[in-house]
């Protein structure tokens, strides 16, 4: 059986001010996918997720949820099950792991739903469950990034958006993120799509990937593919 399509985007076009930063994009996420965004510094590959939350401004295409075009509001976003975890570990420093777990679940009204989701998530992060009373500034680069993740999860999303969550994180501990994203898209069936510099520590775990150029697609499909020809040199070398 195919699976749904649950996000796709269509002709996306964005500008900041003079500048293209998408430029005719289409992406689509499937039901339990994993798909990687890649792609050099300026591409548009923040601004594709951007696109998608209704963080950036879109002057031509259309968002598509569940194959009918959506006009994206954050809020409303989380609601449907979309949750958006930006780079740079934002996590709320001064607040324990618990109440940055609740704050994660502000939507949720059901008391006895948070603490179970709560319940959920300690177990799939080990770390985080022994320090659940800690100030989440105390954390390591790490564990504040599991963190992030954590409290995107505690909506229960379909889908899962993440940028960049390896930025400033040691090789050892890149791997252990990624693991850990892996294990959320296989176990919780969560549709994950992730953009990252890291192109090695996903290329092995990601179904599909689109390499973006100056605000375009410059190409897409299964990464063992994508590897064996010459394409991600020449992105990446800017020759595309």
């Amino acid at each position: 059986m195919d699976q749904e399509i649950l996000l796709q985007l269509k002709d996306i076009h964005v500008r900041y001010g003079g500048v293209k930063a998408l430029d005719g994009v289409d992406i689509s996420l499937d039901e339990g996918e994993f798909v990687a965004l890649m792609g050099p510094n300026g591409a548009g590959k923040s601004t594709v997720l951007k696109s998608i939350f209704g963080l950036a401004p879109i002057a031509q295409g259309d968002i598509l949820w569940h194959q009918h075009a959506i006009t994206p509001v954050p809020h409303q976003l989380v609601k449907q099950g979309i949750a958006y975890v930006p780079q740079g570990r934002r996590v709320f420093t001064h607040l324990s792991v618990e109440e940055n777990l609740e704050i994660g679940a502000y939507i949720v009204r059901d008391k006895n739903l948070v603490k179970q989701r709560m319940a959920e998530v300690m177990e799939f992060f080990p770390a985080l469950k022994t320090k659940r009373k800690a100030k989440s500034g105390t954390l390591s680069g790490g564990q504040q990034q599991m963190l992030a993740i954590a409290r995107g999860l505690m909506v229960d999303p379909k889908v899962l958006l993440l940028d960049e969550p390896s930025l400033g994180l040691a090789p050892k501990i890149v791997k252990e993120v990624f693991a850990k994203i892996h294990e959320i898209n296989q176990n919780r069936k969560t549709a994950v799509m992730v953009v990252e510099h890291n192109i090695k520590s996903l290329l092995n775990i990601v179904d599909r990937a689109y390499v973006l150029a100056r605000g375009k697609v410059a190409a897409q499909g299964k990464p063992q593919d994508l590897v064996q020809g010459d394409t991600l040199e020449k992105i990446f070398l800017g020759e595309a």
